[in-house]
């Protein structure tokens, strides 16, 4: 196998024509020049250089060594370029899995900071399999997954959780409605309500169960709705109640009113889930970064 240092000293002689010039240009002595060319020879196999003189001149061997090294050179400078962008997470490519919810609010504009910042990240965007993104994560189709985890759920071999934000359930009610008179309301005020699903079963659906089932009741459904927009609509109808996240109420329908819920009051927390342990993989870290203030911007109070 042809050693590249050595091919790069060949390169060299021939720029300056003689191995006494090439040797004082590198800082060797022209014996170890003329050591390391012989070495070089015998791994080629062929002659690279003839004598001309006090000069030394290429064979059509060492001539197109030369001309390999100068484009060998090239490349390697330009892959130290390109690598040290990718330390420094100005470079990549990040495959998400989101839920849906968390991609209009959260997501989206995670993006569009980091976009901003580095726009040489390439991020793959895909909703995720609403049950379980995991084992995206795990095969490593997917470099972050978006998920909705109580705090006992946070133990995945070769997972970790960073934890984004507390999304807190709200009341949603028809306008009009008895209840819409308290400023906030218990949830067991709720009991006897007819109730309007917002969420499949899953993640997003298991703390509205738990926190009815610790106020010693649980909830009658009667519409199934899948989304929060018409869920939404089915309140204004005057089917029902619903409890719908506050991340889920971005569009608020001009025909309800929206209660605070306590004793107790159902949270959804969302973390962005990583391999872990893994490769360092600034680009993840960026995103992660871009994330978190995403959360932080959308829980403030003086967000609309």
């Amino acid at each position: 196998m042809l050693d590249r240092r050595r091919i790069q000293l060949l390169r060299a002689v021939v720029i300056s024509g003689s191995l006494t010039a090439a040797a004082r240009n590198l800082g060797y002595t022209p014996s170890a020049i003329s050591q390391q060319i012989a070495v070089l020879e015998k791994e080629a196999g062929i002659t690279l250089l003839e004598r001309t003189g006090r000069g030394v001149r290429p064979t059509e061997a060492g001539q197109m060594l030369t001309d390999h090294a100068a484009v060998i050179d090239r490349h390697f400078t330009q892959a130290e370029t390109e690598l040290a962008e990718l330390r420094a997470g100005r470079t990549g490519r990040v495959a998400v899995r989101y839920f849906a919810t968390a991609g209009a609010a959260l997501v989206a504009p995670a993006v569009a900071a980091l976009r901003r910042e580095q726009p040489g990240i390439q991020v793959e965007l895909k909703l995720s399999d609403p049950n379980d993104p995991l084992p995206e994560l795990r095969s490593r189709q997917a470099d972050l997954a978006l998920v909705v985890r109580s705090p006992h759920q946070l133990s995945a071999d070769g997972i970790r959780f960073v934890h984004l934000l507390d999304d807190r359930y709200s009341t949603v009610l028809p306008m009009g409605h008895p209840l819409a008179a308290k400023p906030e309301l218990d949830l067991t005020d709720l009991a006897d309500q007819p109730w309007i699903g917002s969420d499949q079963p899953g993640p997003c659906l298991e703390p509205v169960l738990d926190a009815c089932a610790s106020a010693g009741f649980s909830p009658n459904f009667v519409v199934e709705s899948g989304d929060y927009d018409t869920a939404q609509a089915f309140v204004a109808a005057g089917l029902g109640i619903s409890l719908i996240p506050e991340m889920g109420l971005a569009h608020h329908h001009p025909a309800v009113v929206t209660r605070p819920v306590r004793n107790p009051e159902p949270v959804r927390t969302i973390y962005a889930a990583v391999r872990d342990p893994s490769p360092a993989q600034p680009a993840v870290h960026r995103l992660i970064d871009t994330l978190r203030e995403s959360a932080r911007l959308l829980m403030s109070p003086s967000h609309p």
